[in-house]
């Protein structure tokens, strides 16, 4: 006859089961700030790349700034762009930084930055 001792638990404790669940939920915030972020910056390149069609850097900015006002672009504005001649090709270059607030001093910095295609 076999006696069979105790066999070891598999699985996970319930405080590791915490400290998983903390770690998915913190980045789960983190995530779900920095979406939007990237949400803009796509609607930012989108804009630029419209405006660089703009006979001049005045009708580039306004372009832009159409483009901005129906996208909600809040980051940066039209005053903002940097407008280029590259040979007969107008070149729209942008660049800003978003800060997202973390706990106490601790912030995430997000720089964006391009230029139109």
């Amino acid at each position: 006859m076999k006696i069979r001792g105790k066999s070891g638990q598999r699985g996970i404790s319930f405080i590791g089961l915490l400290f998983v669940g903390g770690i998915i939920a913190v980045t789960g915030v983190v995530v779900a700030q920095v979406v939007p972020t990237v949400i803009e910056w796509q609607a930012v390149e989108r804009a630029v790349n419209r405006a660089r069609d703009g006979n001049s850097v005045a009708e580039v900015r306004s372009i832009f700034q159409k483009s901005a006002d129906i996208d909600d672009i809040k980051s940066i504005a039209a005053k903002d762009i940097e407008v280029t001649k590259q040979g007969d090709k107008t070149v729209v270059s942008y660049a800003y930084t978003r800060e997202i607030h973390l706990a106490g001093p601790a912030y995430l910095t997000l720089k964006y930055a391009g230029q139109s295609k």
